[in-house]
């Protein structure tokens, strides 16, 4: 089974695919962008400002990382339960927030073209308010490239994650990003449970 966990950063994606793999065995944690060496190398062109890029730009080096990460780790670990940090529905969410003009289905078959066609199972989509985006920032000590964009920025983005999920009919989870962790993991394996003999 492949599920992606979305939602803007400092929402506790990691921390709960960290929880969650706990509880099963043959299990892979992977993430988007930088699971591979080139991605890695995307990841820090993308997030560490080296270049001032252009949105469209942007976009296909996410495209471009998606498509090494679809080939050199998904398609191999498909006996596997995938947790993926992010995936194709950020990919879509940001481009649309930098550049109003573009196409949802335009833009959906970038990506599944990119994913071979190897469409996550469940997503999970982490949802939070202002107060408490504030808040993870302020832990932060260093702030990224897209981070730097600001709150107004973010909160589009994670608009943009919510419409884009609910548009795309895969079946999938919101969670309230405020509820104490404990809550949280019990939600998604509750979840991730209702189709166990998949896992």
């Amino acid at each position: 089974m492949y599920i992606l966990f979305e939602g803007i950063d400092g929402v506790g994606k990691s921390t709960q695919i960290k929880k969650i793999s706990q509880f099963y065995n043959d299990v892979l944690i992977t993430k988007e962008p930088g699971a591979t060496p080139f991605g890695d190398k995307i990841r820090d062109i993308l997030l560490h400002g080296k270049f001032d890029l252009s949105k469209k730009a942007e976009m296909f080096l996410f495209l471009a990382d998606r498509a090494e990460h679809t080939q050199s780790v998904i398609e191999k670990n498909q006996d596997k339960l995938i947790l993926s940090d992010r995936g194709f529905v950020s990919g879509i969410s940001y481009a649309i927030t930098n550049d109003s003009e573009l196409n949802f289905d335009t833009l959906l078959s970038f990506n599944k073209f990119a994913l071979n066609n190897n469409m996550p199972d469940k997503i999970i989509f982490f949802k939070a308010d202002e107060s408490l985006i504030l808040k993870r920032f302020k832990l932060r000590n260093k702030k990224d490239t897209i981070e730097k964009r600001g709150i107004k920025y973010l909160l589009q983005v994670q608009e943009n994650m919510e419409n884009t999920i609910d548009k795309l009919g895969i079946e999938s989870l919101k969670i309230d990003a405020t509820l104490k962790k404990d809550e949280i993991t019990k939600q998604i394996i509750n979840f991730i449970n209702l189709d166990k003999d998949r896992i």
